[in-house]
């Protein structure tokens, strides 16, 4: 049975016929933060983003190694019910999401939306038009963009924050040029390139601003901690976050039998980046061994052990919420593993989860499951 199942007659509609900007897919936790399926999210409540993703019968044209949404799954199942970071995004039409987020109630409580690209001929058009009507009739809500720098120009950046987008996001994804080549450039026959990407954060840096633009990073897919953490540095030298996923195998990628990120490395990285990102620390004042693995966060161990304590590090990292810049509304529940072993927590860290975190730091690879 499929999650699109569970949709009322009314929202089930044939793939050939899914086509933005009329319509839009929309993450499995958004779906039931919406009330279109039933289930819970596991510890979470609900997401305070609604991520959005564009969608056409043709899909993404792209060919990333490690994505569900890749070119050359074409022949495994129709695009527009392909997963997507682990969940399935069923799709909708636009008008009925944001009458449903209008209607209020637990749908009121989207702290932010985001509109996903993907790389296709009309995805830039299609962004504008989605933006446009969300601004019209839901302004009190902030838009984040997740772009496609391969189909965009500087002037596109320049109408989506005219157009009202509040933030502007590049899923860089891979930190060095050797690894994105190989994971989405030529060597997979994918027409992404790292220059490109690289020009399209400067270009955010410059229109959109300070704090107001970032990039995803994926952690685990061959690079060094070294190689990592000097790219979250750059990042925010330039007035920009990041935010992290760990590297986990999607079905039916070409990466579906790389291992998924180590737990001891994810955690160490989490820690670095909050260090970096949010407690005024610096890559350039870390310590690494010869094999580039982080051994020392450059800063007092009673400060870095506060900072632990407080389990903001671990959440998900991405766009924030109303009233905290360190914490995301972009949950992304499981997005990047299961509940019953949590890489990015998309809640509140307890006591345990807390004890959970300092012994992947420590190197024991636990479970962070609790009822």
């Amino acid at each position: 049975m499929s999650l699109l199942d569970f949709f009322p007659p009314d929202y089930r509609v044939k793939t050939p016929a899914m086509r933005s900007p009329e319509y839009v897919q929309m993450s499995t936790a958004a779906a039931i933060t919406l009330g279109l399926v039933p289930g819970r999210i596991y510890r979470a409540g609900c997401t305070h983003c609604l991520n959005l993703l564009l969608t056409y019968p043709e899909g993404c044209r792209a060919n990333c190694a490690y994505c569900g949404l890749a070119r050359h799954r074409e022949e495994a199942r129709d695009y527009a019910d392909r997963n997507f970071i682990r969940v399935d995004w069923p799709a909708l039409r636009y008008r009925e999401v944001i009458e449903r987020v209008q209607a209020g109630g637990d749908r009121g409580r989207f702290e932010r939306m985001c509109i996903s690209m993907i790389s296709h001929p009309d995805s830039n058009r299609d962004t504008l038009a989605l933006l446009a009507q969300w601004v019209e009739a839901l302004p009190h809500v902030p838009v984040s963009i997740l772009s496609n720098p391969t189909t965009m120009e500087r002037d596109d950046l320049v109408r989506l924050k005219q157009a009202g987008a509040e933030i502007f996001t590049v899923a860089l994804d891979a930190v060095t040029p050797e690894i994105f080549e190989r994971t989405r450039g030529k060597a997979v026959d994918s027409p992404h390139r790292w220059s490109k990407y690289w020009q399209s954060i400067e270009w955010a840096a410059e229109i959109f601003g300070p704090e107001k633009f970032g990039a995803h990073l994926i952690c685990g897919m061959g690079e060094t901690e070294r190689e990592f953490l000097e790219a979250v540095q750059k990042i925010r030298d330039m007035g920009g976050h990041s935010h992290l996923f760990a590297f986990f195998p999607e079905q039916g990628s070409l990466m579906e039998d790389w291992p998924a990120c180590g737990k001891a490395q994810w955690r160490r990285v989490q820690l670095a980046r909050f260090v970096i990102d949010y407690a005024g620390g610096d890559f350039r004042c870390m310590a690494f061994d010869g094999a580039g693995q982080l051994t020392g966060f450059g800063v007092e161990e009673s400060e870095l052990a506060k900072i632990v304590e407080s389990g903001t590090p671990f959440r998900t990292s991405g766009c924030p919420g109303k009233d905290d810049t360190e914490i995301s509304a972009c949950n992304r529940p499981y997005g990047d593993s299961p509940p019953t072993d949590i890489l990015s927590f998309p809640f509140k860290l307890r006591l345990e989860d807390i004890d959970i975190v300092k012994q992947h730091l420590n190197g024991k690879n636990v479970k962070t499951f609790f009822e």
